[in-house]
């Protein structure tokens, strides 16, 4: 006597509650995620190779326009007292500069912030008189600081 397999009983899974819950999700991200501030005035930035990524904490951001203004921005955590409770908030600062007044400047911020784990990120427009870059850079050296990151474009490219 042959003997019949039995038929499976076909498994349906009802995918719409998870499809809703991917999407709630990815709503909630969206809504409360806060992005970067817009800069105060828009830098372009010249192109090179270089794939280095730049450091995330205890960067002193010193952006220069083709006007030759300078600004420099930092971020400070101070606290809070939100219903109660005291929580660390990061509140962005700008301050605007001279090649006279830059090493001063950021002499107050190192010492009022800090100290010498500081990490120094140039962004300069491409248009940027030469004069303000070689300024900047000797303002630097007099503080003693020589090393510092130059934000650019990256550029797939070679130059030939």
């Amino acid at each position: 006597m042959l003997k019949r397999p039995k038929r499976r009983v076909g498994i349906k899974i009802d995918m719409t509650p998870m499809v809703d819950v991917a999407f709630l999700l990815l709503i909630f991200y969206m809504t409360t995620t806060t992005f970067k501030p817009p800069e105060k005035k828009q830098i372009s930035v010249p192109a090179s190779h270089s794939q280095i990524d730049l450091p995330d904490v205890d960067i002193l951001n010193i952006s220069v326009t083709k006007e030759d203004s300078i600004y420099l921005e930092y971020i400070v955590k101070s606290e809070k007292d939100v219903k109660g409770k005291k929580e660390s908030v990061l509140d962005r600062v700008y301050v605007e500069a001279t090649p006279q007044t830059l090493e001063s400047t950021i002499a107050q911020i190192r010492a009022t912030q800090w100290g010498y784990k500081m990490r120094l990120v140039l962004k300069a427009d491409r248009d940027t008189r030469y004069g303000t870059m070689a300024s900047i850079m000797e303002a630097l050296q007099k503080m003693n600081i020589v090393q510092f990151h130059l934000v650019t474009d990256f550029d797939s490219e070679p130059i030939t």
